[in-house]
């Protein structure tokens, strides 16, 4: 099933939110960029330019004690949930007001406040967290809704199938987000995966359906009904979000090979999450509303960074501390 591209029930209001909502997951990632690229952070990042309206539709579709699980590109995941841009930069930067106390970094953000269990650097890694925290919402009886987000990747890793069909089971609330961007890595998806992509969690019997998700509305619009569902006690969803990410598989992948600039092209001139909406929008808000929204945004990440820059690094004697394993 493919759901329409707009939802009526879109109001003006919360229209904007989304906007600015993806525009500050661009802007943020732009400037982990160049944070890269001028020796200021430490390792490598893999930026979710171009899939931010998955992340934003998603999300918008919580509640905010709801539970989400991240990946290695995790950082729209992150800030679409609720998290504080300061102390974002803060743990990319490996400084000790970042979320994990700078002992994170990119892969390894979380944030309890905001129902955000972390992200995770092993592919497919967090689906038995997330099916676990649905678990445990169904046993409490707290109406909570877990989502967990993974790449096309995690198709081929056999801990994603053990889970949903547990939660098919047990119709726990939780919705498999799969966000295919169609490459794993360097690698296109047709060259790993066989068969239809739908196919897999129905022969679990769980229901799965695909979006656009360059298109922010669409995924709001059935994510919205997929989250209520789940509340409802009806079991999980599988959602296919057909994405595509602009840049490389992370900053230090610059040449990327394995596909055509023209494709690149394509995809960022006529599926643009940002422009989509905004030329939706066109002649239902003055022309500087987004140029507002756009400054607004750029000097809360502005911000975010001299905060990040200025921020103390641990104190050495923290080295033992947060450690489990």
């Amino acid at each position: 099933m493919t759901t329409p591209a707009t939802d009526p029930r879109l109001d003006l209001e919360q229209n904007l939110h989304l906007y600015r909502q993806m525009a500050k997951i661009r802007a943020f990632e732009e400037q982990v960029n160049e944070l890269y690229k001028s020796a200021k952070m430490p390792g490598l990042a893999h930026l979710y330019i171009g899939e931010e309206g998955v992340a934003v539709g998603v999300c918008e579709a919580l509640r905010r004690d709801d539970f989400i699980t991240s990946t290695h590109r995790g950082h729209g995941h992150c800030l679409a949930k609720g998290a504080s841009v300061n102390r974002m930069f803060a743990e990319l930067l490996g400084k000790e007001p970042g979320y994990c106390r700078g002992k994170g970094g990119s892969m390894h953000i979380a944030d309890p406040e905001t129902g955000n269990l972390g992200a995770n650097a092993i592919v497919g890694g967090s689906t038995g967290i997330a099916t676990g925290a649905a678990l445990s919402a169904k046993m409490r009886g707290t109406g909570q809704v877990a989502v967990c987000f993974f790449g096309d990747g995690a198709l081929g890793q056999g801990l994603l199938y053990e889970t949903m069909n547990m939660a098919a089971l047990w119709k726990l609330p939780v919705v498999y987000v799969c966000e295919n961007n169609l490459y794993g890595e360097y690698t296109p998806c047709a060259e790993t995966i066989a068969g239809e992509v739908l196919a897999r969690p129905r022969a679990l019997g769980v229901q799965a359906e695909s979006v656009d998700g360059q298109d922010v509305q669409a995924v709001y619009a059935t994510m919205k009904r997929l989250v209520e569902r789940a509340r409802r006690g009806e079991g999980p969803a599988f959602l296919e979000c057909k994405t595509y990410r602009y840049y490389g598989h992370h900053v230090g992948d610059v040449n990327r090979d394995y596909r055509t600039r023209e494709e690149e092209r394509q995809w960022m001139s006529h599926h643009d999450p940002l422009q989509t909406l905004r030329t939706r929008l066109t002649g239902l808000v003055d022309g500087d509303t987004f140029e507002r929204i756009q400054t607004d945004v750029k000097a809360e990440v502005d911000n975010g960074v001299q905060y990040a820059l200025a921020a103390p690094y641990p104190d050495p004697t923290q080295v033992d501390e947060d450690v489990y394993a």
